[in-house]
């Protein structure tokens, strides 16, 4: 596990040499020249190449709230740049204000200026919804660190379902946000799981299946035809009798992907009690297996490993989070003879 605090560093503009050191006011002030290579591209583009910190849709929000002159006078996102204008932007950052903040005891894995990793424990909520406003982990952020308002979703990057366990990583500024968004997007986020599987798998492999709303449920997912691409590879861990314990990387973030999966190769997780179908008990299965198959009421999920490249300092970090007892136990009750 790497364990070392990044250095706080400034955010240096490639294209103009202009150091911005992150700021832990809600504004954001900057004022440069347009170089002369980005002439020819839209506004908001020019704008995204010359301050990558930010998102292109967090530029575009500003140019139409008035935030960003170009030569003194008030622009639209599609206006077409020369290459030589002086560009000025005053803007605020939008604070979360419909979240109210809650105190929770968090497991913060690891932590510095720019970046908290926690270790999420089953039952929790990520993002407020329908009938979840309070008690999730946005709420408990927003407590943990005030500043976390002005930063989108309270710098939540990916999520977990609320019955997943395992390692999360929270953006602390706006800027942070942007370069983790734009390495989940390239893929450059790596995530590992640890999975209990009803039934045996012979070997390990790659899932490569789209996957989309149910046609006909709509709280569920489902592999189809024109869902969005999605690839799960596995490799097995330890075969039980009845189960199978892999472990599972991801290179896309589909809702549900890993559950739905699984269910697709008809190795549904334990405890799912979406794709999982009827809880199946193997034959002669002793009585402390019972009681602990029955007992499991969460999808055996967990976010064991996270690896990304720190936005600032430019470091590989990786972090484990232990399986947690719920899961340990179970394992413990599969191989017991």
């Amino acid at each position: 596990m790497n364990s070392a605090v990044g250095k706080r560093a400034s955010i240096t503009n490639p294209l103009t040499g202009a150091g911005t050191a992150p700021e832990p006011s809600e504004f954001r002030s900057h004022r440069f020249e347009l170089p002369a290579g980005l002439a020819g591209l839209r506004l908001d583009q020019a704008l995204a190449k010359a301050l990558p910190q930010y998102s292109r849709a967090r530029l575009q929000e500003w140019i139409r709230a008035g935030a960003v002159t170009i030569d003194g006078r008030l622009p639209r996102p599609r206006d077409v740049v020369r290459g030589d204008e002086a560009v000025e932007i005053n803007a605020r950052m939008a604070l979360i204000g419909s979240v109210a903040s809650e105190v929770m005891d968090l497991h913060v894995v690891w932590s510095d200026a720019h970046l908290l990793v926690i270790n999420k424990p089953a039952g929790l909520v990520v993002h407020p919804g329908a009938g979840n406003s309070h008690h999730t982990l946005q709420n408990g952020l927003l407590a943990f660190d005030p500043q976390l308002a002005r930063v989108p979703r309270a710098g939540i990057v990916h999520r977990l379902d609320k019955d997943t366990s395992g390692l999360l990583v929270i953006a602390r500024t706006p800027e942070a946000h942007t370069a983790l968004v734009a390495q989940l997007a390239a893929r450059e986020i790596h995530r590992s799981y640890i999975a209990l599987c009803t039934g045996v798998m012979t070997s390990g492999g790659t899932v490569d299946k789209p996957i989309g709303r149910h046609k006909s449920l709509r709280t569920r997912m489902a592999v189809r035809a024109d869902g969005r691409s999605a690839v799960t590879h596995f490799r097995v861990l330890q075969r039980f009798a009845a189960h199978t314990l892999v472990s599972v990387e991801l290179e896309t973030g589909r809702t549900h992907q890993i559950r739905v999966h699984l269910a697709h190769l008809g190795f549904p997780l334990v405890g799912d009690p979406v794709y999982g179908g009827r809880r199946r008990l193997p034959a002669g299965a002793h009585a402390g297996l019972v009681a602990e198959l029955t007992g499991f009421k969460r999808q055996a999920l967990h976010a064991a490993r996270l690896r990304l490249t720190h936005p600032f300092t430019g470091k590989d970090l990786a972090w484990e989070a232990p399986i947690p007892p719920d899961l340990v136990a179970l394992r413990a009750a599969l191989a017991a003879k």
